[in-house]
């Protein structure tokens, strides 16, 4: 007996035929308060990775879901790595919203990353560096017990609205992922 091929057992990355690239600006043009969040992705020798994707998903700045509120502004995007392993997105600072267990999570983004030789999408969070009592509550950072690990969560602010945030698929500075 034999069964069809799944995503997760096929070879890639076949982006551009399967999956919808959509868009890295989440926030319409002339948002007043735009953020910009950019970074690179980087494989377990700490070369960066030229094909990979990333997806963002995040609520607006009041802490709703994207499309309850604010019919304006998309809670999703997605950006394809360019030849130097770099993203960007263009989008707003989210609110902080209610977890599973009800407390009230910082701000963060969710991002998915597919890259070569990642069989299943890696799932991560980026939180902002300047909401330092919102991340020392929030139930999902303040969880990690090791703060090297917890680092690698939190975005570097370059400028003003603009965060750095590089994600390591591998090796001693591998980014934090979850399980889900």
């Amino acid at each position: 007996m034999s069964l069809p091929t799944t995503a997760s057992q096929t070879i890639g990355p076949f982006f551009a035929i399967l999956l919808p690239l959509g868009s890295n600006e989440l926030a319409p043009p002339g948002t007043p308060r735009a953020i910009r969040v950019e970074g690179c992705v980087f494989d377990g020798a700490g070369t960066p990775v030229p094909d990979a994707l990333i997806e963002l998903w995040q609520a607006s700045e009041s802490g709703q879901h994207a499309l309850t509120h604010d019919e304006t502004f998309r809670g999703f995007g997605r950006c394809m790595t360019d030849p130097d392993g770099r993203y960007s997105f263009v989008t707003v600072k989210p609110g902080r919203v209610p977890g599973w267990d009800e407390r009230v999570q910082a701000p963060h983004l969710s991002l998915g990353i597919f890259a070569r030789g990642v069989l299943k999408r890696l799932s991560t969070r980026l939180y902002f560096p300047d909401e330092a009592a919102a991340n020392a509550s929030d139930p999902v950072l303040s969880g990690i017990n090791e703060a090297n690990v917890r680092r690698t969560l939190i975005a570097s602010a370059v400028g003003p609205r603009r965060y750095t945030f590089d994600i390591h698929l591998q090796g001693d500075s591998e980014t934090a992922f979850f399980a889900i």
